[in-house]
């Protein structure tokens, strides 16, 4: 295979759209089918679970869809690409930037195991310190073990699926990734799993596709030599199990210190495809069943078939799909993106292969959040009977002809009549069976923080077009879900929408007050007056347009009073409303009069909800410092280290400042700050103008020409101190 440089051997077409999906849907299911079992052993993986053919968390009590780092860092590290202007020449040095952004120190994507305990831990210690990328990651800095562990082939996936075809440009991105972390071995085995991804997009052979990625690292290498020792032995008269011990004899983890090393992990994913038959299910079998680190090896493995063989290979053996529903939870610093599904992160992963060949994002309908525009896609869509008695509510992705796509989500339902109805609904925030989970599998899912933002807010427009087909007349409300006192749902719905048979509408509601509940779902209902059996196809469902609401402590929740003990408990009864914003700081604390009670001992520390499509408004607070170096408000903020700020100072100056990985003044004035007085601040950006009020005055106006903080969510800055507010709001 002659390879051309810096030149994609696949059209960016629809089929390499399916390639995508099928490759992301790979990966989070070969997470989901390791991830209950990681660091077992072969020897008790058999004894206690037998070969691993299909999903086990149902035996060992764990949920199916869980927050993970492999999934988790795969999708976020790739957004430095985006944050930096597709640059083809992206360095470690901005992918590191991009760790800082959207990394919160043992909350968020990685395992926190210490400094030398947990590689990408010491690296992003060492990052905080100011030693940039690569050192940040290199033998040099860390030593040799600490640098060659797994992690630099677990996060590496998304870099190959922007380059269908085009290794070369696979492997220099994984190479400048991977060295954020790790140095030696573990960057040799992420180049080969990035050769492999990308060469997979135009290569059925496994063995060419092997043997071809090979050329992509040194031949003196331990990840060279042991991808032929395996090869050696695949094509010899043996099975994977002798295959495996093999590998334990000459590349197993007493040949290697460290916690979770590169080799012996990079020999099974090499074994896994060499003796799977290229077949996704016994792949996975032999991958997972082999044990160490499950959950990563068998997420590369979903990963390189799901790309190689598309959608239908994930549908040759059980029905993988139908349990995980699309469901992905990317849980990171811009809590926005944490409630997130395979169909959204493919298409973010298209638009960044699109933007790298400036060709600009695909507009799909309109560009709505849900579009289900790829076969299978269900998008987290899930349909609930409002009665039990009912079982018989079901939903699919199906063909659809329209002016603006060729798919749409159907929901069949079956005898709908007077006291008869269902629903189908999807999470926008903290899923409800999340609430549910005890003991073990609660402890498993939490591992890793669950931060998050709701991706709907009061004043925001809904608008979808739906198509009924049935016999009988039918009526559909748009309804949402909000978390309420005792932190349960609440249910508000829009007028009823009568249909006739065959009939299609486009239904727009705006978003009712939920005055500071946080919305945690939006639905559909479907009713009839007379048994009626039929299908509603959802063609699109859009979020548009910016919040006009108030964020607040809410109403059901006891406001403290100084001196007064609430024994009940009461006071405290209720945290999704504190859950529903992005904390990077010292404290917040629930137990003071005021909403927000921020403190932040050493440098900057923030709180922020909203999502990434909110770009022109207006943010406004009334504020209190006690005792600060700075603080204010913020706007547009996609991040740790990228937002706006108004902001009053202890050197008593009012300044709008910008922060894009380093602080920088736009504009400030002289203006005098008194501790433990109230300053009401407003801080208004349109397009590339910023303007910042004081107690209803136009103070500062200022200019951003560089079009890289278009969008973003609002919230608090406080640095080396506290500050303190009852509300903030946006309009």
């Amino acid at each position: 295979m002659e390879l051309r440089k810096d030149r994609y051997l696949m059209q960016l077409d629809k089929n390499y759209e399916e390639k995508v999906y099928s490759g992301v849907l790979g990966k989070i299911i070969g997470v989901y089918l390791g991830r209950p079992f990681e660091g077992w052993t072969y020897e008790r993986i058999i004894e206690e679970l037998g070969p691993i053919n299909y999903y086990v968390n149902d035996k060992l009590k764990q949920p199916i869809c869980v927050t993970d780092d492999d999934i988790t860092g795969t999708f976020t590290f790739l957004r430095s690409l985006k944050d930096f202007n597709y640059d083809k020449n992206i360095t470690s040095k901005q992918i590191g930037q991009t760790w800082l952004n959207n990394l919160i120190e043992d909350k968020t994507i990685l395992w926190w195991g210490g400094k030398g305990n947990s590689t990408e831990d010491t690296a992003y210690q060492n990052l905080k310190q100011g030693i940039e990328a690569p050192e940040s990651g290199s033998m040099k800095t860390n030593g040799k073990i600490v640098a060659e562990q797994i992690g630099a082939q677990i996060f590496i996936d998304g870099w190959a699926l922007v380059s269908p075809g085009n290794p070369d440009q696979a492997v220099k991105f994984a190479r400048e990734a991977g060295r954020v972390s790790h140095d030696g071995e573990a960057i040799y085995g992420a180049q080969i799993i990035a050769a492999m991804e990308s060469l997979a997009f135009i290569e059925k052979n496994i063995n060419k596709l092997i043997e071809e990625s090979k050329k992509f690292i040194p031949k003196d290498s331990t990840i060279y030599k042991l991808i032929s020792d395996i090869q050696d032995w695949s094509s010899g008269n043996i099975d994977w199990i002798q295959a495996r011990e093999k590998i334990a004899a000459k590349y197993g983890y007493d040949k290697f210190l460290g916690n979770c090393h590169m080799i012996p992990n990079h020999a099974l994913i090499i074994m896994s495809l060499l003796f799977g038959d290229d077949d996704f299910q016994k792949s996975l079998m032999i991958v997972n069943t082999s044990g160490w680190d499950t959950d990563c090896n068998s997420g590369n493995v979903g990963c390189i078939l799901g790309i190689k063989n598309g959608l239908e290979g994930l549908k040759t053996g059980p029905d993988y799909l139908t349990p995980i529903n699309d469901t992905i939870y990317c849980p990171s610093a811009i809590g926005g993106e944490t409630i997130t599904d395979a169909l959204t992160e493919s298409y973010k992963i298209i638009n960044i292969a699109r933007n790298l060949e400036g060709l600009g994002d695909q507009i799909i309908k309109e560009n709505s959040r849900y579009h289900f525009s790829l076969p299978g896609s269900t998008q987290s869509w899930r349909c609930n009977l409002l009665n039990d008695n009912n079982p018989s509510t079901k939903i699919s992705n199906i063909e659809f002809t329209s002016d603006i796509g060729d798919r749409a989500l159907e929901i069949k339902f079956e005898n709908l009549s007077l006291g008869l109805s269902s629903e189908c609904y999807v999470d926008t925030f903290f899923p409800e069976e999340l609430t549910k989970l005890k003991g073990q599998a609660r402890e498993r899912f939490f591992h890793y923080d669950f931060i998050s933002c709701p991706i709907v807010y009061s004043g925001q427009n809904i608008k979808t077009q739906l198509i009924s087909k049935t016999k009988k007349n039918i009526k559909v409300n748009i309804f949402i879900k909000y978390w309420g006192e005792g932190d349960k749902l609440i249910k508000i719905s829009s007028e009823d929408y009568s249909f006739n048979s065959n009939e299609k509408k486009i239904i727009e509601w705006k978003v009712p007050e939920t005055k500071s509940n946080p919305i945690g779902q939006i639905g559909i209902d479907i009713s009839s007056d007379e048994n009626c059996s039929g299908k509603l196809l959802i063609n699109y469902l859009s979020i548009q347009g910016e919040p006009s609401t108030i964020f607040s402590r809410p109403e059901h929740i006891s406001k403290p009073k100084r001196g007064v003990l609430d024994s009940s408990e009461e006071l405290f009864y209720g945290q999704m409303w504190k859950n529903s914003w992005v904390q990077a700081l010292d404290k917040w604390e629930t137990r003071w009069a005021e909403s927000f009670r921020i403190t932040q001992n050493i440098g900057r520390g923030v709180i922020f909800t909203g999502t990434n499509n909110w770009k022109n408004y207006t943010v406004s607070s009334s504020i209190k410092f006690h005792l600060v170096k700075s603080g204010g408000i913020l706007s547009r903020i996609q991040g740790l280290k990228r937002y706006y700020a108004l902001e009053l100072t202890s050197k008593n100056k009012l300044r709008i400042v910008k922060m894009l990985y380093d602080l920088k003044i736009l504009k400030e004035i002289d203006f005098k700050l008194d501790f433990f007085k109230e300053y009401n601040l407003s801080f208004k950006v349109n397009d590339n103008k910023l303007y910042g009020y004081v107690n209803d005055e136009l103070i500062l106006e200022t200019e951003d020409s560089s079009n890289v903080l278009n969008y973003g969510g609002i919230g608090f800055i406080t640095e080396d101190g506290t500050m303190c507010s009852n509300e903030i709001q946006i309009s």
